[in-house]
Formats: C-alpha cells, structure tokens, sequence
C-alpha cells in the first residue's frame, strides 16, 4: 500500500447485519483479518448484493478497497455508509447518538481515501465531519493538520505553476509585439525607398554604357574630321 502519513481507521464493522448478508459479510470480515483484501471485495460485494442498504458491508467493503489502494472505489463506499447512517438526518447535529461513532468513523475513513487521491480540500471537510461527531478523537484531529498542510502546499504549488504560466505568456506576448514592431519598420524603410532607386550593379552598368557611348561618338567625330582634312587637301 502505498504510504500514507495518516492515522488509519480501517478496522472492520461487527454491528447488527441482516441474516441473509451475514454469511458474506463474515467471510469477507474473515478474509480482511487474514489480509486477504481480494477476496475480503469479493465476499462484501455478494453481501451488498443482498442488501445494498448495509453499513457493514459498504463500511468493510471501503476498508479491503482501501488497503488494495482503490481510494477512488474506496471513497465511494465510505460514503455510501455515510448517507446510510446519516439518513433522515439533515444535519450532523441530528444524528442519534447511538449511530454517531460509526458515522464518524465513516467520515474518517472518507477523508483518508480522499487525501490519498490528494484531493486534500474534500478530505479537510470529512475530517472536520467526524470531529464534529467525535470531538475527543485525536486520530482524526492529527489527519485534519496533516490535510490542511498539504493542502496549503497544493495551492502554494498551484500559484507559483500560474504565476510560471503567466509569465511565459508575457514573455510571448513581448517578443511577438517586437516581431511586429521590427517587422513595420522594414515595411517602412522599403517604403521610402524611392521608386527609381537602382542597386550599385545596374549603376555601374548604366555609367560603362554611357562611357562607351561617349567613346564611339569620339571616334566618330575624328573620323569625320579627318575627312574633312583630306579632301580640302585634294580640292
């Protein structure tokens, strides 16, 4: 079983049973103290099959689930047993005496299943039931601290997992609004280029072009000159 920091109430439930349940409920009871948890379910399963409104057998049932760490199927059975003794009975207050330890220890049971599936706020609220139904119980004063502490630690942990989250995404959120901001400023540049503006390539292009231009309209215009100089000569 895994291990839990807790006082563990899990001693099964001897009260009255109805006598068609009793065979199954004694067989499991006989299998739970044998450590048997398997077939402790199994028994307690066939008892409740009989009569699903037993406290024994949803009580016990919790119990073999429990120590198979089952705390969900656990849990459910707890407080099946609960509402059993707790029927007719609005508030806590109002539970008979005779039925108040063995509510109490229903609640208690709840609140370990329920802390170990670190559900630690529900099992704060099942410990304090079953103080209010037995105050004098030190066990159960014990798992309230210790669900109350790891309760604390849940929600210190949750926090500093948000704050962690909340910065990551202020963190995108910046470099995306850069992204953007470099972004527009590129698009502005290129946008005050002007519309004629050539690269050094097809400048210097352009400039050899116009050189050599300028060199055949020389050698044109000597060419001609000399013409000229040859038939005043000849005239």
């Amino acid at each position: 079983m895994k291990k839990i920091i807790l006082y563990i109430t899990c001693a099964i439930s001897l009260g009255a049973m109805a006598q068609q349940e009793a065979p199954h409920i004694r067989r499991g009871n006989h299998d739970y103290k044998a450590s048997n948890y398997t077939e402790a379910e199994v028994d307690y399963r066939r008892g409740l099959e009989v009569n699903d409104a037993s406290f024994e057998g949803h009580y016990n049932l919790g119990n073999a689930l429990f120590r198979q760490d089952k705390y969900p199927e656990a849990a459910e059975q707890y407080a099946k047993a609960a509402e059993l003794v707790q029927k007719g009975a609005q508030y806590i207050k109002d539970v008979p005496q005779s039925n108040r330890l063995k509510l109490s220890q229903a609640y208690h049971n709840l609140g370990n299943a329920l802390y170990g599936q670190q559900q630690y706020g529900e099992a704060v609220k099942a410990f304090e039931n079953s103080l209010r139904l037995n105050p004098k119980d030190n066990d159960t004063r014990y798992n309230l601290v210790k669900a109350l502490q790891m309760m604390q630690q849940q929600q210190n942990q949750q926090n500093q997992n948000q704050n962690q989250q909340q910065n990551q995404d202020k963190n995108q959120q910046q470099n995306q609004q850069q992204q953007n901001q470099d972004q527009n400023q590129n698009q502005d540049q290129q946008q005050q280029q002007p519309e004629n503006q050539m690269d050094k390539e097809t400048a210097e292009q352009i400039l050899q072009a116009l050189e050599q231009d300028e060199q055949d309209t020389q050698d044109k215009m000597q060419r001609v000159q000399g013409q000229k100089r040859r038939v005043e000569k000849d005239w």
